[in-house]
């Protein structure tokens, strides 16, 4: 079911579950769970959320998951959504194996069903507008009224039902409802639609039907069809609930899945809306439905945020019964407790400054051999890194008038270079134009190698300017400049962080990451995480994309 085992937690939906089981409930079905996506866009990092709950409890039970298209409204969906469906939910960790379906494979029996229906009165053809059935329906605080054509017979609704099927009427021009109760107090139950016209080619289907059920009787149902045992949905669905139970309970279906609803994730700073998402990708405001500042999964994927840090977060934030928002800064942390025991440390100089060690030979390159990760250099060796003449630090290491407690490099001060010697600044290179630092240049002290040298304060990165490597920084941001973009009736667009984006083109890495695969990630020591992009890199061009940046990072390297 998942090629990670995480640690057990119980919550309201186990508790349901262990109960179910102690009392044999479900009979020798044990516990059936489904993940149903509608293939009309790609997924978030709320759908992972329920991706990791479902498949989750299926395997932590030995049961079985299924992956269930619901794809019924053909004129919204694309064999590209249900691909990227199924890559995702693969990425995540999870395998359905044998159990793929979709809402279109239960078309003929759904239809057979809703003839049943018709048959015991439960059913009729209705051709109020749009308009009319809103205005038929009520309000929260008015009961509706009956429809004009709930009392045809069952004989004419048959005749109307089959000729429907038939294409014989034009679209919208009637659908099927049920019959249950225009005074009910649950909107719901006031006589919903259960099929529409809608001459649309289905993407598994093609033209042949030109009706389609509606998402409330197609899921009920398919869910009792597959022998689903716990129907896990997010609390929007918690008042379909007594429609998703009368469907079952009229018909002759072989179970009666227990619906259960959660709170579904909502994220600050981002929006989980697949309209606003779509949007989004339409007019261009972002570069696709992998934009890595998306919080789709493939957006999530391509910034190099790794499966198992998703699996974590969605741990971590468990389930509840309440909606309730998430902070963006809870999934960065996970993302960078996943990445701190695995991501190697190199360096990478984002704005560089050009560094000259007067008293170091000309054409003499050391090499020294720091570990991958410091804090357990068993488990990803070390590397060569070359160390000559000139160098490159970041610009920000430097200050010529700094303040106090400055503890990098200024005139007359000294700091180590990481895993390397102590340097001195003793002179200063301007642009004569614009008075800028182009240059430093600085002296070593060739006895400061090793645990046991002298120490200073100040710890800065570097690059060896002759065998370093250019690479392009991607410095993505949040989204949004506000934590709830949708908040009040403001265009959300207003809201678009400017600087959510921004490219480093003159960076250098130093040169163990030359060969890097694509798809590698790495901790920039003092700077973030960082992924080689597999779409963009190849051919000697290496373009990183930011996956978090670091968190008290200064303090860290300072000590070091």
């Amino acid at each position: 079911m998942s090629t990670t085992e995480a640690p057990r937690r119980t919550n309201f939906i186990r508790n349901i579950i262990d109960r179910d089981l102690e009392t044999g409930k479900n009979g020798d079905r044990g516990v059936v769970t489904r993940f149903p996506p509608e293939p009309n866009g790609y997924l978030h990092i709320g759908h992972a959320k329920s991706i990791c709950l479902n498949f989750g409890i299926a395997r932590d039970y030995t049961g079985r998951c299924h992956l269930r298209m619901d794809d019924t409204n053909p004129a919204k969906e694309e064999i590209e959504y249900i691909e990227s469906i199924k890559e995702d939910v693969r990425w995540l960790g999870f395998d359905w194996g044998q159990h793929m379906y979709y809402a279109s494979d239960y078309y003929q029996k759904l239809y057979e069903y809703a003839v049943l229906l018709i048959k015991a009165a439960k059913a009729y053809v209705c051709q109020l507008t749009p308009e009319q059935m809103r205005e038929y329906r009520g309000t929260l605080t008015e009961p509706g009224k009956n429809s004009p054509y709930r009392d045809r017979s069952v004989e004419e609704n048959l005749d109307l039902f089959e000729r429907m099927k038939k294409g014989e009427f034009e679209d919208g021009a009637m659908v099927l409802r049920a019959k249950i109760d225009m005074a009910s107090p649950n909107v719901n139950m006031r006589d919903p639609a259960m099929y529409r016209i809608k001459r649309t080619s289905h993407p598994r289907t093609g033209d042949t039907w030109c009706i389609y059920p509606m998402y409330d009787y197609a899921h009920c149902v398919s869910d009792a069809l597959e022998g689903i045992t716990h129907s896990i949905c997010t609390l929007e669905f918690e008042d379909h609930r007594p429609l998703y139970d009368w469907f079952l309970d009229q018909l002759p279906v072989p179970c009666h899945p227990q619906q259960i609803e959660f709170a579904r994730l909502n994220l600050t700073y981002t929006v989980m809306s697949k309209r606003i998402l779509h949007q989004l990708v339409t007019e261009k405001l972002v570069d696709g439905w992998d934009d890595p500042r998306l919080p789709t999964i493939s957006g999530l994927r391509r910034r190099g945020v790794t499966p198992s840090a998703i699996r974590s977060f969605a741990d971590v934030i468990g389930v509840a019964k309440e909606n309730s928002t998430v902070d963006m800064a809870q999934l960065e942390n996970s993302v960078r407790q996943d990445l701190e025991v695995s991501a190697p440390r190199v360096s990478c100089v984002h704005n560089p400054l050009k560094v000259v060690i007067e008293n170091y030979p000309e054409g003499k390159v050391e090499e020294f051999n720091p570990p991958y990760l410091p804090d357990a250099p068993e488990k990803l060796g070390n590397r060569k890194v070359p160390f000559a003449r000139v160098l490159f630090i970041e610009q920000d290491d430097f200050m010529e008038n700094p303040p106090r407690k400055f503890f990098r490099l200024s005139p007359g001060n000294e700091v180590r270079l990481r895993f390397a010697y102590i340097i001195k600044c003793v002179g200063v290179v301007k642009d004569p134009a614009t008075g800028a630092v182009t240059e430093l240049r600085c002296t070593y002290d060739p006895d400061t190698l090793g645990p046991d040298s002298r120490r200073v304060k100040g710890t800065v990165h570097w690059v060896s300017a002759e065998h370093s490597v250019p690479v392009t920084l991607r410095l993505y941001d949040r989204l949004f400049t506000v934590a709830n973009p949708m908040a009040g009736k403001a265009d959300f667009k207003q809201s678009l962080n400017p600087d959510s984006l921004k490219i480093v083109t003159g960076a250098r890495a130093e040169a163990s990451i030359a060969g890097t695969a694509p798809g590698s990630r790495f901790q920039f020591e003092r700077k973030g995480y960082y992924y080689l992009d597999p779409k963009d890199s190849g051919e000697g061009r290496l373009v990183f994309n930011r996956i978090v940046p670091l968190k008290d990072s200064w303090a860290k390297i300072a000590g070091a």
